[in-house]
C-alpha cells in the first residue's frame, strides 16, 4: 500500500509540475529537496543528478537512453570545457559537471562546445555571446534560470553586468 501512495504521489508531483526541458536527451523539472550548498550535487543515481539550487531545492536533470557522441573539434578553438577558472565537481560514463563564475569584463576565450550541455544559472547577470564572424546576443540571466543548449557552436561570453555563476552539465 505504501508503494502504491508513493507511486501515485509521484505520479501528480510530474503531472503538476512540468518539465523545464524535455527533449532526446533529457528531462530537467526542479524539485523539493534537502540539500546542500547552492549548486552542489546533492544526490546522484544511474540516471539522475540533483544539482542543490537552494536548501530547498532542487534541478533534476533525468538521462534519457538516447546517447550522441561529442563532435569532432575542427574549430581551431579550445573546447569549452575545461577552461581557466572551471572546476569540475563530478565526473562519470555519461556526463561532466563544471562550476563556473564569469568575471564582469572579462572575456572567456572563444571555445568550441563538442558536447550538449544542461546550464543552470545561480546569480543575476547579462551575458553577452559573440562568435567568430563578430555577432553578439547579449542574454539576461536570472537565479534558476535553467536551459539545454545543444553542441556544435563557437563563441567567447562576457559578463557585461552584475555577477554570474553557473553549474553545467556536459552529456556525453
Amino acid at each position: 500500500m505504501f508503494k502504491v501512495i508513493i507511486l501515485l504521489a509521484v505520479c501528480l508531483a510530474q503531472t503538476l509540475d512540468p518539465p523545464i526541458v524535455d527533449n532526446d536527451r533529457v528531462n530537467v523539472r526542479e524539485r523539493p529537496t534537502i540539500g546542500g550548498p547552492t549548486g552542489s550535487i546533492v544526490r546522484k543515481t544511474p540516471n539522475e543528478i540533483w544539482i542543490s539550487k537552494t536548501p530547498a531545492k532542487a534541478i533534476v536533470i533525468t538521462l534519457k537512453d538516447r546517447k550522441v557522441a561529442p563532435i569532432e573539434n575542427k574549430s581551431g578553438y579550445p573546447n569549452a570545457f575545461p577552461r581557466p577558472g572551471g572546476i569540475k565537481v563530478y565526473e562519470d560514463a555519461r556526463v561532466i559537471v563544471w562550476d563556473y563564475t564569469w568575471t564582469l569584463g572579462r572575456p572567456t576565450p572563444m571555445h568550441f562546445h563538442d558536447k550538449d550541455v544542461v546550464v543552470i544559472y545561480l546569480d543575476n547577470g547579462t551575458l553577452k555571446s559573440t562568435t567568430p564572424d563578430g555577432k553578439s546576443v547579449t542574454n539576461q540571466r536570472h537565479f534558476g534560470d535553467t536551459y539545454f543548449n545543444a553542441r556544435d557552436r563557437v563563441h567567447t561570453e562576457t559578463l557585461t553586468e552584475g555577477k554570474l555563476r553557473a553549474v553545467i552539465t556536459e552529456l556525453k
